[in-house]
């Protein structure tokens, strides 16, 4: 199988395949200085983009397109989060299509596309949790708008068949001791928005990936409702359990994540293997796990302690 037709394998709860892998792959792999000597495509500032000639250009999504096909290849991911920079729609369709010149079908392609509120910065939270407070149907007004800016790109996308597979939604609701919002004022404020982009992202076409870190226990069934294909990141820092989640759930959604970010950047070797053996023999039961961290390879998380992840994936993800 490819990539991408395991990771569809495992949204749509197929019957797993003797001998094949759990899916694997990270929302973001921040660390491709050291694990290839190319600067992540998100880091690259370009003030003077405008200027650069069209080969200039071409050069830099060219760099790009490799670096996230190089990961991939690299740690055997089944998918890619694309981020374009520049953000344009332009820009996005172009460096899609390169990734797709280069490797076809091998890859499960996403994008961001997750208009919703999420928790605010610590420096805009009180003029935010007020406008909540005194001006609900201005933000609820504004929820909609952003729906539908977000309906219009993904249309515009639609256009280039098969460039794109789904949308990676990432806004994020909680804490690791619950959400930012009470369970009341995520369905006022989140859930109808969340529903109505879900629901039109299928519509076109498209798979979609719910990513929320922390505790998402008390809104669980309102994230479930809204109809993702997908729920990421399945926190264990925030006691989020994968055995209960996938009780809770059955087969009406797939998971992804749950291997502990804290460990693998403080824990011993043993308990990174540990974490992801559990992780692995929680998720796999009955198909529809994509193995992945409970957030992505961040920067200055170290590279050997991803690459025991995914030494011990290869060993151990292998369906019997």
């Amino acid at each position: 199988m490819t990539g991408k037709q395991r990771v569809v394998h495992a949204i749509e709860h197929k019957t797993p395949i003797h001998g094949e892998h759990v899916p694997h792959f990270e929302m973001v792999f921040y660390l491709t200085v050291e694990a290839l000597g190319m600067v992540h495509p998100t880091h690259c500032f370009y003030a003077q983009w405008d200027q650069f000639s069209k080969s200039e250009k071409e050069l830099h999504r060219a760099n790009h397109a490799e670096c996230y096909l190089k990961t991939a290849r690299l740690y055997n991911h089944d998918a890619i989060f694309v981020h374009p920079n520049p953000y344009t729609h332009e820009e996005t369709v172009r460096l899609l299509e390169i990734i797709r010149e280069r490797s076809g079908d091998e890859f499960f392609l996403l994008l961001h596309g997750d208009p919703t509120y999420a928790i605010p910065s610590g420096a805009d939270m009180i003029e935010f949790a007020v406008a909540f407070a005194e001006e609900p149907e201005k933000m609820k007004q504004k929820a909609n708008q952003l729906v539908d800016q977000y309906i219009c790109n993904a249309e515009k996308i639609s256009h280039y068949k098969g460039l794109l597979d789904g949308f990676a939604m990432c806004s994020d609701y909680c804490f690791n001791a619950a959400p930012f919002f009470s369970p009341g004022q995520f369905a006022d404020f989140v859930t109808p928005y969340l529903t109505r982009i879900i629901q039109a992202y299928k519509d076109i076409g498209y798979y979609t990936f719910k990513h929320t870190d922390g505790n998402i226990m008390t809104i669980l069934d309102q994230l479930v409702q809204a109809g993702p294909h997908v729920l990421h990141s399945l926190d264990p820092q925030a006691g989020v359990d994968l055995k209960t989640i996938k009780k809770i759930c059955g087969r009406q959604i797939c998971l992804m994540g749950n291997v502990n970010c804290g460990l693998l950047q403080t824990g011993t070797d043993e308990e990174v293997r540990s974490d992801v053996r559990r992780a692995i023999r929680d998720g796999m039961c009955d198909g529809g796990f994509i193995l992945s961290t409970s957030n992505c390879i961040y920067s200055g998380l170290p590279l050997e302690r991803y690459e025991l992840m995914h030494k011990t994936w290869r060993e151990d993800g292998i369906y019997t």
